[in-house]
C-alpha cells in the first residue's frame, strides 16, 4: 500500500510554498507578452493620471493680469514680476498674462510702481522732436506734421468714455494760388468702441466738431465717422430731427425723474422704504410758438395835436362888378324889423357905414365904446379847426419757451399700516383714513407743483401690497466663491485617487496575485486533509520517499482531481515536515 502511494507522489525540487512577491513574478511571467505589455502600460498610465490629478488640485487659481497688453512691453512687464517673485504663466491660445488670484493686485502695483502702464501707440507731435536730416524736403516736413495731428486727434477721441481707440486721416491738399483750383481739407475718423457700448448722436456729432474745430477751413460736411464694425455714424448726426426727437424725449424723463424723487423724498420719511410706489406722467409741449399782438383802448383817448385856421375879410367898398353876379356881392344879412309900422317899412335898408338906427329912429350905442354902431360892411369869414386824438395802443411779442408742462399725472398707491400691539407684539393692518389719505395727496400737489387750470391730476390710492413682490436677490450661493472651487478641486482629486488605487490598481494587483493566493489555500486546504489521515501518515513514516526530477512544487488547481491534489500534499509533508508541524500547532490552538 504504502509503495503504491509513493509511485503516485510526484517529484519536487521544493517543498515550500514561494513567497508572495516571487508568485506574482511567477504569475506575471505565465503571462503572454502582449498582456504582460498592456499591463505596464496601463500602471503607468494609472500612476501618470494619478500624478496629474494631483497637481491639478494643488494648482492654484490663475487670473489675467490685464484685459490686453495692447501698448505695453511684455519684456518689461515679466522681468517686473519676476523681480517681485510673483509666479506667472502665459495663456498659449490667447497670449494672456495670468498671475495667482490673490497676487493680481500686488502684480499691478508693482508695474505702476515700476512705470509700466498701457500706453497708445498712436504718434503725436513729439515726432516733430526728432533730429531732422539737413536735406529734409518741405513735403516730409508737411506729412510729419499731418502725421503728428492725426495722432493727437486720436489720442484726444480715444480719451472719451466709450471709445476703445480711434484712428484719424486727414486729407489735406496743397494750397494754390489760384481760388478756382483751391481745395476743402477733408477727414475720417475710424472709432473703435468697447464691446457692448455705443456712441449717441450726440457724441458722434461731438467728435466732428472736435475735428473739425482742429484743422483750419475743415468743414463738418466733410468729416466722416465709422466705427469698427463699419457702421457709418455721421450720417446719424446728420438727421436733425430724430437727434432732437432723442433730446426732447431724455428731456421728459429727466423731468418725471425728477417730479418722482420729489414725491419719494415727502413720503419716505412718512411711509417708509416700499411702503408706497409713486409714478409721474408729464406731458411736455416742446412746439416754439410766437406771436405779436396791438391792442387799442378806447376809454382812454389823449389829444396828440391841434390845428386852427380863423379867416375874415372885411370889404369897405360897396358891390362892385356885373349886378345880379353873386359871386361878387354876398347876400346882405336878413334883418327883422323890430315894429311892422310904415316908418320902418319906408325906411328901406341901411346902407353899410350908416349909423343903425333903431326902431324909434334913435341911433344904437356901443355899450363898450359908447359910440354910434354902424352897418356892418360886406365881410368873409372862415374858421377852420383840426384835433388828433391818440388812442392808448400796446404791441406784446411773446415767445413761449420749449419745454413747457402742459399736465402732469402722477400716481402714488399707499400700502396698509402696520400696527404692532405693545402687549403681545401682534402685528396687523389697517387701511389709512380718508383724512389721512388726503394730506397725503396735499403732500404731493405741493411737492410737483400742482396747477389745477392747466389740468393736472394727482391720485393717492390706499390698497395692500401683495406679499410677493418680485424676486428677492439672494446673496450669492457658497459654490460662487472661489475658495469653494478650491476645496472642489482638493477633494475631487483625492477621491479620484482612491478610485485609482481600490478601482484599477487593486483588481489588476489581486488578479496577478490570484494564483499565489490559490496555492495558499490549497496548502492549507491539504494540511486539514492530511491531518485527518493518520494511517497514510504512519505508513509514510515506515517507508522512505524519495523526490527528484525537474517538476517544480507548484499545487495542481482543483480541476486536476483529489488523487493529484493529495499526491502535492503528500510531497509537501515529506519535504518540510516543520511547516506541518506549525499548521497542525496553529489548528489546535485555533480550536481551543
Amino acid at each position: 500500500m504504502a509503495e503504491a502511494v509513493v509511485d503516485n507522489v510526484p517529484a519536487k525540487t521544493d517543498g515550500k510554498p514561494p513567497l508572495f512577491g516571487l508568485s506574482f513574478l511567477e504569475n506575471l511571467s505565465e503571462m503572454t507578452m502582449l498582456r504582460q505589455v498592456g499591463l505596464m502600460v496601463g500602471l503607468a498610465a494609472s500612476v501618470a493620471i494619478g500624478f496629474a490629478v494631483v497637481l491639478w488640485s494643488q494648482q492654484p487659481d490663475y487670473r489675467p493680469l490685464y484685459g490686453s497688453l495692447a501698448g505695453m512691453d511684455s519684456k518689461q512687464i515679466m522681468e517686473t514680476l519676476a523681480a517681485a517673485d510673483i509666479a506667472y504663466t502665459v495663456e498659449p491660445n490667447s497670449g494672456a498674462l495670468l498671475v495667482k488670484a490673490d497676487d493680481v493686485a500686488r502684480a499691478r502695483m508693482k508695474l505702476a510702481a515700476a512705470g509700466v502702464t498701457p500706453s497708445d501707440s498712436n504718434i503725436g507731435f513729439e515726432i516733430l522732436d526728432k533730429d531732422q536730416g539737413l536735406g529734409t524736403s518741405q513735403f516730409m516736413e508737411a506729412t510729419r506734421y499731418r502725421r503728428g495731428l492725426e495722432g493727437e486727434l486720436a489720442r484726444t477721441i480715444s480719451s472719451l468714455n466709450n471709445v476703445k481707440g480711434a484712428r484719424v486721416h486727414l486729407a489735406i491738399p496743397k494750397s494754390s494760388v489760384f481760388v478756382r483750383d483751391e481745395r476743402k481739407p477733408s477727414a475720417s475718423v475710424l472709432v473703435e468702441l468697447f464691446s457692448g457700448r455705443s456712441l449717441e448722436p450726440g457724441q458722434v456729432l461731438a467728435i466732428i466738431n472736435l475735428v473739425a474745430t482742429s484743422v483750419p477751413e475743415l468743414s463738418k460736411s466733410q468729416i466722416t465717422v465709422v466705427d469698427q464694425k463699419g457702421n457709418l455714424l455721421s450720417d446719424m448726426a446728420e438727421n436733425s430731427a430724430l437727434t432732437q426727437a432723442g433730446k426732447q424725449f431724455d428731456y421728459s424723463r429727466r423731468m418725471e425723474s425728477m417730479l418722482t424723487q420729489r414725491v419719494h423724498n415727502i413720503l419716505q420719511p412718512v411711509l417708509g422704504n416700499d411702503r408706497y410706489k409713486a409714478e409721474v406722467s408729464a406731458d411736455v409741449d416742446f412746439s416754439a410758438v410766437e406771436s405779436t399782438s396791438e391792442q387799442f383802448n378806447p376809454d382812454q383817448p389823449a389829444l396828440r395835436s391841434e390845428q386852427s385856421t380863423s379867416e375874415q375879410r372885411t370889404a369897405s367898398n360897396g358891390p362892385q362888378g356885373v349886378p345880379g353876379a353873386l359871386s361878387n356881392q354876398p347876400p346882405a344879412p336878413a334883418s327883422a324889423p323890430q315894429t311892422t309900422g310904415g316908418a320902418a317899412a319906408t325906411a328901406g335898408a341901411i346902407a353899410p357905414g350908416q349909423p343903425l338906427l333903431d326902431a324909434n329912429g334913435q341911433q344904437i350905442m356901443d355899450p363898450a365904446t359908447g359910440q354910434p354902431m354902424l352897418a356892418p360892411y360886406p365881410a368873409d369869414k372862415r374858421n377852420q379847426s383840426t384835433k388828433n386824438f391818440e388812442l392808448d395802443r400796446s404791441i406784446s411779442h411773446t415767445k413761449q419757451q420749449q419745454g413747457r408742462i402742459n399736465r402732469l399725472s402722477v400716481s402714488v398707491v399707499v400700502d396698509d399700516q402696520v400696527k404692532v400691539n405693545a402687549a403681545d407684539g401682534a402685528v396687523t393692518r389697517a387701511p389709512w383714513s380718508a383724512d389721512e389719505l388726503a394730506r397725503f395727496t396735499r403732500l404731493v400737489q405741493d411737492a410737483v407743483g400742482f396747477d389745477a387750470s392747466r389740468g393736472d391730476s394727482v391720485s393717492v390710492i390706499n390698497m395692500p401690497f401683495s406679499a410677493e413682490r418680485g424676486e428677492v436677490i439672494a446673496e450669492a450661493a457658497f459654490y460662487t466663491q472661489p475658495w469653494f472651487w478650491d476645496i472642489v478641486k482638493q477633494v475631487l482629486g483625492v477621491l479620484f485617487i482612491l478610485v485609482l488605487v481600490f478601482g484599477v490598481l487593486r483588481p489588476v494587483l489581486n488578479n496577478i496575485t490570484g494564483n499565489g493566493k490559490k496555492q495558499l489555500a490549497a496548502f492549507a486546504g491539504g494540511d486539514v486533509e492530511l491531518g485527518g489521515m493518520g494511517g497514510l501518515d504512519g505508513e509514510l513514516a515506515n517507508d522512505r520517499v524519495s523526490l527528484g526530477g525537474p517538476q517544480s512544487i507548484l499545487l495542481p488547481s482543483p480541476s486536476e482531481g483529489y488523487d493529484a491534489q493529495l499526491n502535492a500534499i503528500k510531497s509537501l509533508v515529506a519535504e518540510d515536515p516543520g511547516r506541518v508541524a506549525q499548521v497542525v500547532k496553529e489548528w489546535i490552538n485555533a480550536d481551543e
